[in-house]
């Protein structure tokens, strides 16, 4: 094994997915010299295994179910998906598992990047593996980030090493559709995986060890969704739990809590995820190998002033913009730091502070329907000790949703802080509202009074005029 002299930086970043590659960014953009280590793809998660082969395998599922919705459509829209030209696309949008791309992406920018697995060594220092035995060893003067992400958790089930599961990754990389799927989880993985390969033919079955889907979001939400999966053609089983698993040949047979048998060819377990830290060097500087990262609001380690955890690994909220929005803070941070500014930014909703984590976090869930939020829900609100009122509307009364789609199911709820005069929270479920939610994310970012809302004046005939349907039922009393 060949060793380098150390290599310094002012930065050093440990995982190349989109959070650490922002970090880069906003490092490089204030003339910090910037190196990324990655073991895998730079692009990470999302780009490969998570967002976007996810949402590229669920694009042509959502559009066929609009489709078929529509007088004058449906009849053309009956038949099966091209199931291979859907695989190929979602291939394009991973540019076929090839980095080559972001590659020159971070070459542009001006970042070094190392290709190896990286691990802490000590204070503001990270050693490097190459994939030819090389080590390098990198001195950061200022900061190291680490965004190694987080990994799919497979329960400790009897037989299931041998059943050969599927995590996320193998469900959003497979090259072929399995006759029969089940799925164990029934949070977004779960949900979204079991409207995709549903769509492309396979049948479903879904295992969910609660009471509903999506359980973080409204209750609302998952029983729409279950709902139209159900309808759709997959098999919906809330309160059970799987016991075993085993492969027989080809066959994947599960045995439930309630003493049933199900056959299939694959089985993906969605049932979590744990931070990647455990081989990352942490008990070099006195941190606990595999833990969650604890960080304040500018993404800094707590007990350190030069290591930064930033996306999944600090737990905060493990979805791709917002680990990209925490690099964007972070980043900020780290310049002013270097710079030596005396005081930072780091009251609520300061420009070193990560405020959205806490009060403003929006999802949108790709099911049919689609399912999207920002904020608190009702119960969370309730749990936090706010006083809070829930303003409930059916969306297809708005004409809008009459014009996307005959017979449209969808449902909206805005949680009023009744002290404030502003929102908490809203969601919303039906066919095509992803598209609302960041006006929500607006206004609960913003803080916007009821009162102003009402001369936000929605366009006619579109979706969005459920705003004026939920502040008249606010106003109301409904």
């Amino acid at each position: 094994m060949t060793e380098t002299e150390d290599n310094v930086y002012d930065v050093v970043v440990l995982g190349a997915g989109p959070v650490g590659e922002n970090v880069a960014d906003r490092a490089r953009a204030a003339g910090l010299s910037t190196a990324v280590v990655e073991s895998e793809l730079v692009g990470g998660e999302c780009s490969y295994w998570a967002c976007m082969p996810s949402k590229a395998l669920l694009r042509p599922v959502l559009a066929r179910a609009d489709a078929r919705r529509i007088p004058g459509l449906r009849q053309a829209v009956q038949g099966p998906l091209d199931a291979a030209a859907v695989l190929a696309n979602r291939d394009w949008f991973t540019s076929n598992w090839k980095d080559d791309g972001q590659v020159r992406w971070l070459e542009g920018v001006g970042v070094d990047l190392y290709r190896g697995h990286g691990r802490l060594d000590g204070e503001r220092r990270v050693a490097v593996e190459g994939p030819d035995g090389e080590r390098h060893v990198l001195t950061a003067r200022h900061a190291v980030a680490v965004s190694t992400g987080s990994r799919a958790v497979l329960p400790g089930l009897p037989g299931i090493d041998e059943a050969a599961p599927w995590t996320s990754r193998e469900a959003t990389s497979a090259q072929s559709v399995p006759g029969r799927l089940v799925v164990v989880g029934g949070g977004v993985v779960g949900v979204e995986m079991a409207t995709a390969w549903q769509g492309l033919g396979s049948r479903v079955t879904l295992l969910v060890r609660g009471g509903g889907l999506l359980p973080r979001m409204e209750p609302f939400a998952g029983e729409l969704v279950a709902e139209a999966l159900t309808e759709a053609g997959a098999d919906v089983r809330t309160g059970v739990s799987v016991e075993s698993v085993a492969r027989e040949g080809a066959t994947v047979v599960v045995t439930t809590s309630t003493g049933d048998r199900i056959e299939a060819d694959e089985i993906l377990f969605a049932t979590g995820r744990a931070p990647r830290t455990d081989d990352i060097g942490l008990e070099t500087v006195g941190l606990a190998p595999g833990s969650w990262l604890e960080v304040d609001d500018s993404c800094r380690v707590a007990g350190t002033d030069w290591l930064y955890g930033v996306g999944d690994v600090n737990h905060r909220a493990l979805l791709t913009h917002q680990g990209k929005y925490q690099a964007r803070i972070a980043g900020a941070a780290i310049a002013a730091r270097a710079a030596g500014v005396p005081i930072l930014e780091t009251d609520a909703w300061g420009a070193h502070s990560a405020t959205a984590d806490h009060a403003a976090v929006p999802q949108v869930v790709f099911t049919d329907p689609e399912a999207a939020s920002v904020g608190l829900s009702l119960a969370e609100a309730e749990r936090a000790g706010h006083r809070v009122r829930a303003v409930d509307v059916d969306l297809s009364s708005v004409a809008g949703a009459g014009l996307h789609a005959d017979g449209y199911r969808g449902r909206a709820r805005m949680v009023v802080d009744l002290d404030t005069g502003t929102l908490r929270g809203v969601t919303f479920v039906g066919a095509g509202v992803g598209e609302l939610i960041h006006a929500a994310t607006i206004a609960v970012t913003g803080e916007v009074p009821v009162d102003r809302l009402w001369h936000a004046v929605p366009s006619y005939p579109t979706l969005s005029e459920v705003w004026l349907r939920l502040l008249e039922a606010y106003r109301d009393g409904k």
